[in-house]
Formats: C-alpha cells, structure tokens, sequence
C-alpha cells in the first residue's frame, strides 16, 4: 500500500478524536443528542483548523445507520463511505472550483428529492465565500426554506465576504487557532503511535512554525521526518525550518541588557552563519520576552520545565520591566518592518540597534557634535557668533535678565563663508573658545520634604524622581493631588491612559518611597487635570526656549546685515536651541 500522509491518516473520525474546539463540538453534540438539528451550519477559521473535519464529522452523525447522535458507530456502510468520500448523499463541493450561478443551480436541481442511501441529504460547500453574487442569489430561496431532508455544511476562511442574507440563516461557529501546547502533545502522540523517535523540543518547535493549524504541523511533521531520516529532533527541525537554537536568542537578550554594542553584532553574525529566517529570530526574541515579562508579573504562571528556565529567571532578575516591554515592542514593530530593509541580515541589526538606542539612558550622546558648538550656521550658509560677552549680560539689572539659550538650525547644504577682518575673526573666535571652556552651570534643586509636598511643587518633585521610560512616561501626565498619612492620591489625564496599567501605582510608590525616605503608597486615579502636568511644564519651557532662540537670532546684528544685503529670510522651522 502507498504511503498516505500524517494529515489524511491522523484526520479524526468522530468528535472524540478532535483535538481543540470544544466551544464548538459541546454545542453540536448537545444538539444531535437532543435532536435540535439545525437546517445550516456554517463553520469559520483560519487553514487546517478543523472545519471541513468537523461538517464531516456530522454528515457522519446525521446519517449513521444507528441513528441520529453525537457517536456515529463508524463501522457501517454509511459511515465508511461517508470516510471515504463515496456517500451518494453527501454533496462535497468546492466552491473555489464552482463559482458560477449555473454550477449552483447544477447543485440544487435534485435537492427537492429524498435522499437515496441516507437519513439526510447533506451539501458540503467549503471555501464558501467563493462563491459569485449571483451563486449566492440562487442559493437564498432554498437555504432559507429547504425540505425537512436536506442539511447544508458551509466551510469558510473569510466569512467577511459572506452576505448578511446568508449568514443570518446559518448558525455560525467560529473555530480557534490550536494552542502550541495542545499541537505539540498530539504530534507526541502521533509519533508514539507512528513509532519514530523524537525530541520534545523538536515537537515544539513543530508547533509553534505550525502556528495554530494542526494540518500545518502534521505536514511539517512528514517533512521533518524526511529532512531527518526517520526521526525528529531540535537540531534538524531547526536546520528545515531556518530557525536557530535558543541560546543563540538568549545570548542576543543578554547583548541587549548589557548595553553591548559589539557584542549584539558579534551574536548577530554568529546567527548569520546558520541562515535563518529573521522573522522567526524575532518571534524567538519576543517569546523570551514575553515569558521573562511574566516571570518578572506572576512567576507562579511560568512552567519550570521551559527550555532554558534557568537562563530566563537570570534575565528577570537583571533587566529592568520598562526595558522589557521597551524590547518587546521594538522587536514586534521590526517584525512589520524587516521585509522593506535592503536585505534582511542589516534589517534585523537594525532592529536591534534600535532597541539598544532606545534603552533610557544608554544611547551614546555624551559627546556634542561640531554642529553643536557655540556658532550657529544658518540656513543661507553665514557664520556667525551668537554669543554675548559675559560682561554685557552682567550689566543688564537682574530682573530684566533673560535665560538665553544656544541654538542650532538644521543644514541642508555646505556654508558659504563671509569674509571679515582677521582681528573681527580672532576676537569672536577668542571670545567663543572662553565661553566653551568655562564650567556650564549646573541645575540645582532643593530636596522637598514630604511634609511640604503640594499640587504647586509636584513639577518640580517630578524632576527629582529616578523613572524608567515606561513609568516616566506616565507619571509626566499625573498631577498630585491630596496626602492621607503615608498614601498619596495623584490624578492622570484621562486623555493620555493608553498606556497606563494597575503596576505603575507600586513602580511609583516605590520612587516615591526612595527619594523621601518613607514607605509609601500611591493611588492614581483617572480625571481632568486642571493644572499644567510635568509633561505640559516641559512642553511650554521648550517652546519658550524656541521663541527666546529665534528672538536671539533676529537681534544679532551680523544676521541683520546678511539680511540686508541679501535680501534674506531666517527659516525658524530650523531653529533648535540647544538645552544647556
């Protein structure tokens, strides 16, 4: 006898033998049982499911010769013929194939006549939203009121397409992508029963490439079989697939907290040795994050037998959670975005560079470019010095003094110089080299007490606290609002909690806690926030800073010649001024 492959010989012959779907097979045993039997049934989910195994499953229900129930005999005539396709009452159509409205009436001609073997007349339509407008017009008047003998099964990857006239006379079932763990333990079983030997691991990762389609994995099964001569293991399933070991994804985690540039690229080009498929590299990565965000939330949840359990608790314990969900997202977004890069080893570097750059306080920046000195190049091409000796600015009375910031504007071509006296030059080039190398001051804040905590000094409390990016983010949008011993209330703005969650109250409290040295709670609440927030204070000190920076380079006299004498305008969309 010819082979036959796992997915045609491993299809389940009854309900018993289906793997997954129970909110589905519950509702179709209850009603064989109970003999409330719909007219149309109409089965929906992504490939390799189970929806064409299940209509055929209750073909099989419907006409054994025991009679009606959710446990056909599978040993009569009806039942063997109805397994191997040679029912004469079971209609199986593939609507793909068939689409026209002559192919429908085709169908239709003889469903007004009793069934010639069976109890019913069951039309099977699978890929039913193949179907042309027409098809389904020639299909309404029937499906709505058919004879008692007649049952129609509608099989559906898209139900989308469907029309509203249709699916409202169906009952419809909507069938679930198969858990990893459930595929792995029926591939266990299959092989068991097959007789081959293979690795747990390898079976899982069977699973996960199947992504919920037990067809899928019972396919890649066979072809893993033959990739690896008559058994299955990680190193094989790996090598077919284009995936990597895990280690090598645990040692691109470790790159990652370490803040180490060379080495991520060292583990990158490590993996590019064993040509992978770099989506399947980042599904590694966000899997291990995924476990390492859980383990760090609810480590009770994780399953101590996980491949390299050991390795994830150690990188729960080092990294912090903010970073974690940062990584997480950063290798999900470069998912979406791997296809458009030049080729896919840079794309995937990137990606991770990414999310080393992104990393809250580790991107390189210490050191200030040439474009950030103390002249500022406009647009046009002039040089000039914007800064003011700092005898003139003493001079002016202190309260009319203004904080005026450095600024840069962007440049999109090579500066033409003006020429000026050489001992012009030299003395602004003297005066420039003083003032960078002076000690800039520095920012200094006076420590509050928790006593003297207010709505009216929040702001400033705010920027004293060590944050993470994540909890930063949202305690930027919070306002404080009221004490009640040691728990203290704040109000965010209901527009900005997309990104809030319960965990932020503890990650504040515990800030809190450090910078007054008391133990204390926090309660966040949703509202309007009728005060400005530290993220409003920082917005409008930024556009002040602008408008000071733009008035600056308005005023400066060599700009006010260039002006003139070029008939120029000063693009203040390029204006930066530069935070000291």
């Amino acid at each position: 006898m010819s082979y036959q492959v796992l997915a045609r010989k491993w299809r389940p012959n009854n309900f018993s033998e289906m793997v997954g779907q129970e909110h589905v097979l519950q509702a179709l045993i209850n009603a064989l049982d109970n003999d409330r039997l719909h007219h149309a049934y109409l089965f929906t989910g992504t490939r390799g499911v189970g929806k064409t195994t299940i209509a055929r499953i209750l073909a099989k229900c419907l006409n054994c010769e025991e009679g009606v129930s959710s446990k056909p005999c599978g040993v009569c005539s009806s039942c063997k013929e109805i397994a191997s396709g040679r029912f004469i009452d079971l209609m199986e159509v593939d609507a793909a194939s068939r689409t026209g409205v002559d192919d429908m009436r085709d169908l239709l001609d003889n469903v007004q006549y009793a069934p010639a073997r069976g109890r019913y007349k069951v039309y099977l339509i699978d890929e039913v939203h193949m179907l042309s407008k027409q098809s389904f017009a020639a299909l309404l008047k029937t499906l709505e009121e058919p004879p008692e003998h007649v049952k129609f099964l509608f099989a559906t990857t898209d139900p989308q397409k469907l029309p509203i006239t249709v699916l409202s006379r169906c009952l419809q079932f909507n069938l679930k992508n198969l858990s990893t763990d459930k595929i792995s333990q029926h591939l266990n079983y299959v092989l068991n029963e097959e007789k081959l030997p293979s690795e747990a691991l390898g079976t899982l990762a069977l699973a996960r490439a199947a992504d919920g389609s037990m067809r899928d994995a019972l396919s890649l099964t066979d072809q893993a079989i033959g990739h690896g001569g008559g058994k299955i293991t990680e190193s094989d399933v790996n090598a077919m697939l284009g995936t990597i070991d895990r280690s090598f994804a645990i040692d691109i985690c470790n790159a990652l907290i370490a803040g180490e540039g060379t080495q991520l690229l060292a583990e990158v080009a490590k993996i590019a040795e064993l040509s992978p498929d770099y989506q399947m590299v980042l599904a590694d990565l966000l899997s291990i994050w995924h476990q390492v965000a859980i383990m760090q939330t609810v480590p009770e949840s994780i399953d101590k037998t996980l491949s390299h359990y050991a390795e994830i608790c150690e990188i729960a314990n080092t990294v912090s959670r903010e970073d974690v969900q940062l990584y997480y997202q950063v290798c999900l977004l470069g998912r979406k975005d791997l296809d458009l890069a030049p080729d896919l080893k840079s794309g995937f570097e990137m990606v991770l560079l990414r999310a080393l750059a992104f990393r809250p306080g580790s991107a390189p920046g210490a050191k200030k470019s040439a474009v950030t000195k103390a002249v500022t190049k406009a647009e046009t091409g002039a040089e000039s010095s914007l800064k003011k000796p700092q005898a003139e600015v003493n001079s002016v009375p202190q309260a009319q003094q203004k904080v005026i910031p450095k600024v840069e504007l962007a440049e999109d071509h090579k500066p033409a110089i003006i020429e000026q006296p050489k001992s012009e030059v030299n003395s602004i080039k003297d005066k420039s080299v003083a003032e960078d190398k002076a000690p800039a001051p520095k920012e200094t804040h006076t420590k509050i007490d928790l006593k003297g905590l207010t709505p009216n000094n929040w702001v400033e409390v705010h920027s004293q606290l060590n944050l993470g990016a994540s909890l930063g983010e949202i305690v930027s949008h919070c306002l404080f609002d009221k004490m009640n011993e040691n728990q203290l209330f704040f109000i965010i703005d209901q527009e900005q909690t997309s990104l809030y969650d319960s965990a932020h109250q503890q990650s504040l409290a515990e800030a809190l806690s450090d910078y007054f040295g008391v133990q204390l709670s926090v309660e966040i609440s949703f509202g309007k926030t009728e005060k400005e927030t530290p993220r409003a204070v920082s917005i409008r000190a930024k556009e002040e800073r602008l408008a000071a920076a733009i008035e600056v380079l308005n005023q400066d006299p060599d700009l006010q010649e260039f002006k003139q004498k070029f008939d120029a305008n000063l693009d203040t969309k390029t204006v930066r001024p530069i935070d000291q």
